[in-house]
């Protein structure tokens, strides 16, 4: 399963969050517990992970999302900043077709984590 947690959907609203796929990777960083609600293994699987560069975008955001969720909101911060303002960016694909840019999500994440949605937020998505 190809898997990098990003914002996708959901980050309109509290509820759930859409997947977004990206068919050519097959990571697992965190997907899995990030669904299940386990944010503490979510980011020790994000954190360990070697096929994706420390400042892959979607990385980055995945891993801001398990810190928000766990209340280390100055640490997210820093990861969904450094996806805002990224050299790169990487189009993602929303489980319901549509296609975003990794800064765009960032900036949303940002926009959820001055707002406190992430008290309620739970991110369901892949790369």
């Amino acid at each position: 399963m190809a898997i990098v947690a990003t914002l996708a959907m959901a980050l309109m609203a509290q509820g759930p969050v859409d997947a977004v796929v990206a068919p050519e990777t097959t990571y697992d960083v965190g997907f899995e517990q990030l669904v299940a609600g386990r944010d503490h293994e979510a980011v020790d699987a994000i954190e360990n992970c070697k096929e994706l560069a420390q400042d892959d975008p979607a990385r980055l955001i995945n891993h801001g999302i398990a810190l928000a969720r766990l209340g280390r909101y100055d640490e997210a911060r820093a990861d969904f900043e450094a996806a805002a303002t990224a050299s790169n960016s990487v189009e993602l694909e929303t489980a319901n077709g549509e296609f975003r840019d990794s800064r765009h999500l960032a900036r949303r994440a940002l926009a959820m984590l001055d707002s406190g949605d992430f008290a309620t937020y739970y991110a369901l998505s892949m790369r």
